[in-house]
């Protein structure tokens, strides 16, 4: 199974005054990666969102802290589709330093017409990418 994985760097603005990651900010980065994943698959959002009017909110998060992230630390992120429907997709998130895991996350997308505010199919444009991801 296809794997995404980047790394992002936890800066003072992104701690608490103990220099601890405040958690908020996490979720601001795991929306930055499952952004520039869209991009690497060749849909970047300014073009789903401003032109194809489809959106990609995230419908549930259930995340588990396991350890501590500190300023300075250098986090790996990565993340797997485990489950692939008609109209959504879940995702599975993985974010360590070192050989440590942090945190993990499972989210679900859900496609929607942002005309409409409904859920929608997966443009086949978009399924056929998220397949062949998925199947790597």
């Amino acid at each position: 199974m296809a794997h995404f994985a980047t790394l992002r760097t936890l800066r003072f603005g992104d701690c608490d005054p103990a220099g601890i990651a405040y958690f908020p900010n996490y979720f601001h980065f795991l929306n930055g990666v499952v952004e520039e994943w869209w991009m690497s698959l060749g849909f970047p959002w300014r073009v789903l969102i401003q032109e194809r009017r489809i959106g990609l909110p995230t419908v549930k998060l259930d995340t588990q802290f396991l350890a501590p992230g500190f300023m300075g630390d250098t986090l790996h992120f990565s993340f797997e589709i485990v489950a692939l429907g008609s109209r959504s997709m879940t995702l599975e998130h993985f974010v360590t330093r070192d050989e440590t895991l942090l945190w993990q996350a499972t989210q679900v997308v859900v496609a929607t017409s942002l005309d409409t505010h409904q859920s929608l199919a997966w443009p086949d444009d978009i399924r056929a990418a998220l397949r062949t991801f998925q199947e790597a």
